[in-house]
């Protein structure tokens, strides 16, 4: 009897690891533009509700509780670097990985989804940001962070007719083939594991949805330029 209630509590733990990864985009995303102070300051809310919900709720706040930890530690991050380290696309993964040595050092502990969480938002962007690299995308972004909304979008559509040619389009395909792959593996892990099922479960939900995310916004780039400056 307990099979089914574990199945559909990781479940839920997938979409709400998802639905962290999603949240970023609508909400940071244009926080940040106009108040990156206030939106760092809102790390301190994510941090101090996950830890509440661990010590004071029932299992599922708890495990909720857990992937807020590693979220926030996210949260920070963007919140640094665009708000005030945008136009240097290099410092974009060293501020992303502020957190690294403190989520690897909690793997093995309490919160391992934190640390899941965390670390798998990271390997997403170090793929994200490896495939702009060479694809050569990567050399528009001061042109876009500091451009108008107009100008931003046309520098997009630039940036996403570049990623067509053909050298770029095997990049992408690779890096979009690694990545669910990776996912994949991660499922596969999960299923087989003893322990730390959940864990591989927000791992593979994390990577899955960043892939989704990272393909709409090229969508909008090549489609409806105006719309994707809201990423």
């Amino acid at each position: 009897m307990s099979q089914v209630p574990t199945f559909s509590f990781s479940r839920s733990l997938s979409f709400w690891a998802s639905a962290l990864v999603v949240l970023p985009v609508f909400l940071q995303a244009p926080w940040v533009r106009f108040h990156p102070f206030s939106s760092c300051l809102f790390t301190a809310f994510l941090l101090t509700a996950g830890i509440v919900a661990v010590h004071i709720g029932n299992t599922f706040w708890k495990k909720t509780g857990t992937l807020l930890v590693g979220f926030s530690g996210s949260w920070l991050a963007g919140s640094l670097f665009w708000g005030w380290l945008r136009m240097h696309p290099v410092l974009h993964l060293p501020v992303e990985a502020i957190a690294l040595p403190l989520a690897i050092g909690g793997l093995n502990s309490r919160w391992k989804l934190s640390c899941s969480f965390y670390l798998t938002s990271l390997l997403g962007t170090a793929i994200t940001d490896l495939t702009m690299a060479l694809t050569g995308v990567m050399s528009f972004w001061p042109e876009v962070v500091k451009a108008n909304s107009n100008e931003a979008a046309h520098v997009l559509n630039a940036a996403a007719k570049l990623v067509l040619q053909p050298t770029s389009l095997l990049i992408l395909v690779s890096a979009a083939g690694l990545v669910l792959w990776l996912a994949k593996q991660f499922w596969t892990q999960a299923a087989r594991a003893s322990e730390h099922q959940e864990a591989w479960r927000v791992a593979a939900a994390v990577l899955s949805t960043t892939l989704l995310i990272d393909a709409l916004f090229l969508l909008l780039s090549l489609s409806v330029p105006s719309l994707s400056g809201l990423i």
